[in-house]
């Protein structure tokens, strides 16, 4: 994952020597958010219950700079660990959540318990620590059904599934802690984010990592409905930019919602196609399934908003994110 050199800049005078606390810091989008405020200069604490995660990737990190990056291993449902990870940090990274749609079907109250109880745990230990900010990772899913593209913060979410809903009410609590306690809040709508590290061992996986895994091994990669579905596919590097510069910014910010996405859409279909050429598998077509409930028809990001509250633009494309993950799946594969 690169950052481009002008940003790197700015950014390492903002975070270096700078306490943040990462929730979720072993996860997927966490772990290279830890590489990039390591990179930075930052004095890092993670809190997680390693249930969707391993410790591999931290635990490298901790090794090559045990001073700076400390793991505690517990549940944001615990406040007495909460207080111990955010205690001193002025930046709290909140991803910590119960991920994927499909499982919040399934787990709706384990779901609504760890994403909406969880994140006012997690602004309630900010508040107490006097965190200078909390930059929560929500989610495009608010958006529903929504019939309008592109997204734009300002539509009236419909959320589909226990999931979303849970997001959408992490997004209000910010908002009130921002108006009721004056703590400096934003909440980043990621859209379809992927990207090397991304777990595929699971039913759950999302739509990149599920297909590098099938077409790696030879196999057709599964469609859910008819393919036509669209998304706005964010590699992981442009997520962890619009987040570092979340948490830079030098407004004061008070509970905005930012849509983090690209600008363009994709196919499922077209995705299944691009991604077995991307594999050497031009030949393997996709097997169907029926579709998902809960499953968002259509996904588009409108990122004026984000471009101009944290100056944030889109550094990697699909096809060279798509690239870049491959190459890591084909290694992990060979390694394994």
């Amino acid at each position: 994952m690169r950052l481009p050199a002008d940003k790197v800049a700015k950014l390492r005078t903002f975070y270096e020597g700078r306490g943040v606390c990462v929730t979720g810091g072993a996860g997927f989008i966490g772990g290279h958010l830890c590489d990039a405020l390591l990179s930075l200069g930052a004095t890092i604490r993670v809190i997680d219950d390693l249930s969707n995660s391993s410790l591999e990737h931290l635990a490298g990190l901790i090794e090559l700079e045990p001073d700076r990056v400390r793991f505690v291993h517990a549940s944001i449902l615990d406040d007495d660990a909460l207080r111990e990870a955010i205690a001193g940090c002025q930046t709290v990274f909140h991803l910590a959540a119960l991920g994927s749609v499909p499982r919040s079907i399934e787990q709706p109250q384990r779901t609504w318990s760890v994403n909406a109880t969880g994140t006012l745990r997690v602004l309630e230990a900010a508040r107490g620590a006097k965190a200078g900010r909390v930059v929560f990772a929500a989610s495009s899913s608010a958006y529903g059904d929504q019939p309008d593209l592109p997204k734009v913060e300002t539509q009236l979410p419909r959320p589909l599934s226990p999931y979303a809903a849970s997001k959408l009410a992490g997004e209000h609590l910010l908002s009130v802690w921002a108006s009721a306690y004056g703590l400096s809040t934003v909440s980043l709508r990621y859209f379809n984010v992927f990207g090397p590290r991304q777990s595929a061992d699971s039913a759950y996986a999302a739509v990149v990592a599920a297909f590098a895994k099938a077409l790696l091994a030879g196999e057709s990669p599964t469609v859910f409905g008819d393919g036509s579905q669209t998304r706005d596919l964010t590699f992981v590097g442009n997520a962890v930019l619009a987040t570092l510069l979340a948490g830079a910014c030098p407004s004061r910010l008070t509970g905005q919602v930012v849509n983090v996405g690209t600008g363009t859409r994709t196919s499922i279909l077209d995705l299944a196609t691009t991604m077995a050429k991307h594999c050497g598998m031009p030949h393997v077509l996709p097997a169907f399934r029926p579709e998902r409930a809960g499953d968002v028809r259509h996904s588009l990001a409108d990122i004026a908003q984000a471009r101009q509250l944290l100056g944030y633009e889109p550094v990697t494309s699909l096809d060279d994110g798509l690239t870049e993950t491959v190459e890591w799946f084909k290694r992990a594969l060979a390694g394994a």
